[in-house]
C-alpha cells in the first residue's frame, strides 16, 4: 500500500495541482489514459465542489487523500467548509446551489459516472468528506 496526503488552501488554482498530483501518484498502477482521465476528472470535481460549496467564498483547506492497494485507488477529499444540507438532493443530476454562477448540477454524477465506487458524508457546519476509488484493469501487469 501507498499514500498521499496532500493539504492546500481552497482556491481555484488548486483544483489543477490536485488532479495532476493525484495523476502522477496514481501511475504506478498502470492506468490507460482513458482511466487517468477518468480519476482527473473526478478529483477536479471533487476539488471544485469543496472549493466553490464548501467555503462559498470564504477561506478554508482542501485535504486530498489518495491511497493505492493493489489495482485499486482510493481518494478522500475532505473540507471543513459548510456542509451540505440534504446529501440525497445534492447527488441528483442538475441540482446546483449555485444556479446564478450557471453552475451544471452534474459534479457527483461526474464523480459517480467515473469512478468504481463513491460515498459522500457531510454535516452541516463541519464540512464534507467525498470518498471514490477506482480499480485499474491494467494494474496486474504493473511491474
Amino acid at each position: 500500500m501507498n499514500e498521499m496526503i496532500l493539504k492546500f488552501p481552497a482556491k481555484s488554482e488548486n483544483e489543477v495541482f490536485a488532479r495532476n498530483a493525484v495523476a502522477a501518484f496514481v501511475l504506478p498502477l498502470n492506468p490507460s489514459l482513458s482511466e487517468l482521465s477518468d480519476v482527473k476528472t473526478a478529483v477536479s470535481e471533487a476539488v471544485t465542489n469543496s472549493i466553490v460549496h464548501g467555503y462559498r467564498d470564504s477561506e478554508g483547506w482542501v485535504t486530498l487523500v489518495c491511497r493505492t492497494d493493489g489495482a485499486r485507488l482510493e481518494v478522500e477529499v475532505i473540507d471543513e467548509g459548510g456542509g451540505i444540507e440534504d446529501i440525497e438532493q445534492a447527488i441528483e443530476p442538475f441540482f446546483t446551489t449555485r444556479p446564478e454562477e450557471e453552475r451544471s448540477g452534474m459534479g457527483f454524477t461526474i464523480m459517480q459516472t467515473f469512478m468504481t465506487d463513491f460515498s459522500v458524508k457531510s454535516e452541516r457546519g463541519a464540512g464534507t468528506k467525498v470518498k471514490m476509488s477506482k480499480l485499474f484493469a491494467g494494474a496486474a501487469d504493473a511491474g
